[in-house]
């Protein structure tokens, strides 16, 4: 059984996770209205919170209470990979003089509670050092440079990684030896990079496993894969100054340990919104393009496995053991969520979890929790538990005096709950199902009482797969074999035509001849832009065919309309050709 706190106006509490949701008995409610920050131990045993006046530690089964710190003023809390340390911070102040202020980073010994170091550390952002996995390795971004300590001593800086400028860094996850990717930004016309050493390999230029420099980039986004063989980078600047986009301009960059990097090409334009890892490190899902937004699976070449079309979506979740694919649109969309069979790519459900503010997976893969949270949200706050094949379990409201901060899981480590065959039907529930009412388009007071015209601001691209099919070989064609292929199908095809013509008789010959050209089956080329076009094409027939039978009709057509019948056997031809593939 695992809980899930809840923090908010009201203090702090614990509910039991599926199937009970009932509020903890063995957790104490912390009632004050000051609870800053929660944070679980890695494998979910320990679990900290500050309350405004002390940073207490609590053994999660027993909710013994095995540490109390006298640290009123802490607003950050993290535990280390081993449970051995916790780091707390809080906001930096000087003194009234200008002299100054005090160690603001504290990192205390869980196991004594002796504090075994205090960090100036000015910024919030990126406030708690980094560890290795084993706590080997702790580093953190000191001036520009990234200092190492090692086997939690921390008087001693045991390495450091000196280059011009290192903005940001990450360690790679998992087992010894630890990697660190490191992001040094572009100044004076050089380009920025992203650079992967292995510790404590540092020496010069050469030392470094791989690098991959590019221009566009204000700020970086650096994902290790579980098995730290590879990074994405997802590079952006603050303004794009084509001004195509509000959010600016995103890259996406591909980088692995064997030395090998490439800028990954996104088939539609826009803001790239999410960029996830496949716990199973081979496979990458990116959210991407104008909306409606682009979701596609890549695979370690960067070439496409899986296209989901486009949809009203900004986020990706894999399931923790990367069986199951959640492609949601939050924030500003209305919380659309569509779960995907990763193996077989076939939908599961779309559950509507509307105005969420977070959404998160339980580490049984099993459910999921969406919430609307306070201050991105100071209306219905509250939470949902969901099962993946689309069932709502457990929905809690807080009331309409309250706010509601946080909610998560308590995390457990990889391996303690077995991956299970994915269901599609859903399972069963007492809370009917959340589906919301659908949003009646605004009609002007003119248009009311007539029928209703649907009109499309796009079409929808359907899913598709990208891998190539076992028949077929694995290299793209080359234009003429593209070509010459078109050619044979369309030979094909005329050929069954002519034979259809022939056994259908003379019987329909004079409606043939009335028949417009648009009539004829549609051919598909293979290439979607020559299909457009024989679309247009014969878009523009089939409008000369109606002006000719109004002329005929004894109707006086307008300058344009008589250009436009003078050009039906250039359109022709140019059909011809476009279907026979020149």
């Amino acid at each position: 059984l695992f809980v899930l706190p809840v923090r908010g106006s009201k203090g702090l509490y614990m509910v039991n996770g599926p199937p009970s949701f009932t509020e903890s008995t063995a957790f104490k409610r912390d009632s004050g209205k000051n609870c800053k920050a929660v944070a679980f131990s890695k494998d979910g045993s320990l679990f900290a919170w500050c309350n405004g006046e002390k940073v207490n530690i609590v053994n999660v089964t027993s909710a013994e209470l095995l540490r109390s710190f006298d640290l009123p003023k802490a607003v950050c809390l993290e535990f280390s990979p081993k449970n051995n340390v916790l780091a707390t911070w809080q906001a930096y102040t000087t003194a009234k003089d200008g002299t100054e202020g005090v160690p603001n980073l504290q990192l205390h010994d869980v196991k004594t509670g002796k504090c075994l170091k205090s960090f100036i550390q000015k910024k919030m952002q990126n406030w708690c050092p980094c560890w290795a996995d084993d706590e080997s390795i702790c580093a953190r971004n000191i001036n520009n440079e990234v200092h190492f300590f090692e086997n939690n001593n921390f008087n001693t800086i045991a390495n450091k990684l000196h280059l011009q400028k290192v903005n940001d860094f990450v360690l790679s996850p998992g087992a010894q030896p630890t990697k660190v990717a490191v992001y040094v930004p572009g100044n004076k016309g050089a380009p920025s990079f992203v650079r992967l050493y292995q510790y404590p390999n540092f020496g010069g230029p050469q030392s470094a496993l791989a690098n991959k420099s590019f221009f566009k980039a204000d700020k970086v986004t650096m994902l290790w894969n579980k098995k730290a063989t590879a990074v994405l980078v997802i590079a952006s600047t603050e303004v794009d100054k084509t001004g195509a986009s509000y959010y600016g301009e995103q890259t996406l960059h591909y980088i692995a340990t064997n030395g090998e990097s490439a800028a990954i090409q996104l088939p539609k334009g826009g803001p790239i919104y999410d960029v996830v890892w496949n716990p199973n490190s081979v496979e990458f899902c990116a959210v991407y393009g104008f909306m409606p937004a682009k979701a596609t699976v890549f695979n370690l070449k960067c070439d496409p496995v899986f296209d989901f079309g486009t949809g009203p979506r900004n986020a990706a979740y894999y399931s923790p053991h990367g069986h199951i694919l959640v492609l949601a649109g939050f924030g500003n969309l209305r919380g659309q969520m569509e779960v995907w069979d990763v193996k077989n790519y076939k939908l599961i459900s779309k559950p509507v979890a509307s105005d969420s503010t977070y959404f998160a997976w339980c580490p049984d893969g099993e459910h999921i929790v969406t919430a609307t949270c306070a201050p991105r949200l100071r209306v219905s706050n509250g939470y949902k538990i969901w099962h993946y094949t689309g069932s709502l379990l457990h929905s809690y409201e807080v009331p309409s005096n309250e706010e509601m901060w946080q909610v998560s899981w308590q995390p457990f480590l990889d391996g303690v709950f077995p991956a299970k065959a994915v269901k599609y039907q859903a399972v069963p529930s007492e809370l009917p199902s959340a589906e919301p009412k659908p949003a009646q388009a605004y009609r002007p007071p003119a248009l009311r009482n007539k029928p209703v015209t649907s009109s499309k601001l796009h079409e929808d691209e359907p899913p598709q797969n990208m891998k190539p099919q076992s028949g077929s070989s694995d290299k793209p064609l080359s234009k003429t074999a593209l070509k010459n292929q078109r050619k044979h199908e369309a030979k094909k095809a005329a050929k069954q035509e002519a034979k259809a013509d022939a056994n259908q008789g003379s019987t329909q010959s004079s409606a043939s001849q009335n028949t417009p050209r648009s009539a004829v089956p549609a051919i598909t080329s293979g290439d979607p832009e020559v299909d457009k076009k024989i679309k247009n094409l014969k878009k523009k027939l089939k409008a000369i065919e109606q002006l000719k039978e109004q002329a005929a009709a004894g109707k006086q057509l307008e300058k344009n309309q008589l250009e436009k019948i003078q050009k039906e056997t250039a359109l022709l031809q140019e059909l011809e050709n476009l279907e026979l593939g020149l």
